[in-house]
């Protein structure tokens, strides 16, 4: 195990899931408030790019003191995406989903427990931020149908459950690269969904057969005591009756 690399994350985790719940206010509210005064704007723009800076700058350290780094690499690619490609909105959201990582490390429960609440979670969240992204980057095109966030939330929720009723649709590039995101989401978490009820449903299954298994093995037990008590009530009364 790589223990430096762990230390940091354990000194970072909290703080930077603060970072991250800062910047999606920040991201969040002038995209709520359109009419937001411009100085605003320019303070919730700061707090984006330090934001943006201080994960930049988490993950270069994170790289240098690991021992394996191309495996490092490969198992961060969300957070390398979220630190190279800040410059298309939609993609700067990426970093706030790292807040489930960190949140989930810390919790105790058992493992189909941090499954099923984590995709609950995730559910929500993914559509809240989705919808987000979709309102801000179709609000200033002329032929847009989403243009409020009630409009987007109604797309986002009929996309992640795989509706798709199609009277709210995207019109932009950046759109249309939320919406791809969002259904490979929706995709993959119907999928984590369905192979948590059914290990539920064979776990229950199993349970249920080793409880019957051992009920059977009580029952030939009392049964062969039985057997053993009438067979000794059998000599006594033998016994009794005499030559």
């Amino acid at each position: 195990m790589d223990t430096r690399l762990a230390r940091w994350e354990q000194r970072t985790g909290w703080p930077l899931a603060a970072a991250a719940l800062v910047f999606l206010a920040a991201y969040a509210w002038p995209i709520l408030q359109p009419d937001l005064d411009e100085g605003w704007r320019r303070t919730c723009s700061a707090i984006a790019w330090v934001v943006w800076g201080m994960y930049a700058v988490d993950y270069l350290i994170r790289l240098i003191i690991t021992e394996r780094r191309l495996e490092f690499v490969r198992q961060n690619l969300l957070d390398l995406a979220a630190v190279v490609l800040p410059i298309l909105r939609p993609l700067r959201l990426l970093r706030v989903l790292l807040v489930f990582d960190i949140l989930q490390q810390r919790m105790s429960s058992r493992l189909r427990g941090r499954v099923v609440s984590r995709v609950a979670v995730l559910v929500a969240f993914l559509s809240a931020l989705a919808a987000l992204a979709m309102l801000d980057a179709e609000r200033m095109n002329p032929d847009a149908n989403i243009r409020s966030y009630g409009d987007a939330l109604w797309w986002a929720g009929t996309i992640i459950t795989t509706v798709g009723y199609g009277d709210r649709y995207p019109t932009t590039g950046e759109g249309r690269l939320v919406a791809f995101g969002l259904m490979l989401g929706g995709i993959a978490l119907l999928g984590v969904i369905t192979a948590a009820l059914a290990s539920w449903f064979i776990e229950k299954t199993t349970e249920i057969s080793a409880a019957e298994k051992r009920t059977e093995a009580t029952l030939d037990q009392v049964l062969t005591e039985l057997r053993r008590v009438h067979a000794r009530l059998d000599e006594q009364a033998d016994r009794s009756k005499g030559p």
